[in-house]
């Protein structure tokens, strides 16, 4: 346990020195934040029913999604790792006394955490002095911001499970393409990062309700938003546990079963 939170003490530390482009990475996510919330308000001001998700709630909900893109962006990497897989460089890893599953996972962590730090707060404090219809809302009482707090970190701890499976799957394919592309669009769109999930169909929320991905996301932000209630919360956080002890365990059982088939060529 020493050694893996010294990897992530590294790991944060040198993911605080990269200011530039999380200066970069904000200015790109406030104008993808103004374009959603554009096109979801032409959309409400044309609707002659009630939609399942307030118009304020929504917005709550894309200024989260920008603010904590690094919590839920399966597609965001650690290139570091892939290398060490496709070139052979595994076999360093191998020779380590820590295992290779919590070393990755602390790294994986850490690179996430430092990399929101940088860009959420910046993006929360201006949005929240944006005139209307733009403005991000505080939550409404502390109870709610508490529950927030605690499912979103659950959640990250969730993604991070679920995209060590992309590195473990790495192994067999020897492309970080194909993995990535797979568990980034499928796991995006489960997650809500493309329609909120209030917004899907009921055939397809069955679907998505049945899934992990939409607790790392949907689900933290619609606490906040207030579209989620304080019972159903506490209810759907133990949830969050069960789901990460069971893509802990499924990884930690993969990764060994890939690195007893290993096959590291060269000198």
């Amino acid at each position: 346990m020493r050694a893996y939170l010294s990897v992530f003490k590294l790991r944060l530390a040198m993911g605080f020195q990269y200011r530039t482009a999380a200066l970069a990475g904000i200015a790109t996510q406030f104008f993808w934040g103004f374009i959603i919330i554009m096109v979801y308000q032409a959309f409400y001001s044309q609707t002659l029913v009630s939609p399942p998700m307030a118009l304020h709630q929504l917005v709550n909900y894309i200024w989260l999604q920008q603010a904590f893109l690094a919590f839920i962006a399966l597609w965001f990497r650690d290139n570091e790792l892939f290398q060490l897989i496709t070139t052979g460089n595994i076999a360093y890893e191998l020779c380590r006394p820590s295992g290779i599953y919590g070393l990755w996972y602390a790294k994986l962590l850490a690179q996430r955490l430092s990399s929101a730090v940088l860009r959420c707060f910046p993006i929360l404090l201006v949005a929240m002095f944006l005139p209307q219809p733009y403005r991000l809302s505080l939550p409404d009482n502390l109870g709610t911001a508490a529950l927030f707090v605690v499912s979103l970190l659950l959640g990250l701890l969730v993604l991070v499970a679920i995209s060590m499976l992309i590195y473990i799957s790495t192994f067999i394919t020897m492309s970080s393409a194909g993995s990535l592309l797979m568990f980034g669009v499928v796991g995006e769109f489960l997650a809500g990062m493309i329609i909120p999930i209030p917004l899907m169909p009921q055939w397809l929320q069955s679907i998505v309700y049945a899934l992990p991905f939409r607790l790392a996301a949907d689900f933290p932000f619609r606490v906040y938003s207030g579209h989620i209630q304080a019972s159903e919360a506490l209810s759907t956080i133990p949830l969050q546990l069960l789901w990460l002890a069971m893509l802990v365990v499924i990884g930690r059982f993969s990764m060994g079963r890939v690195l007893r088939k290993v096959v590291v060529q060269g000198g």
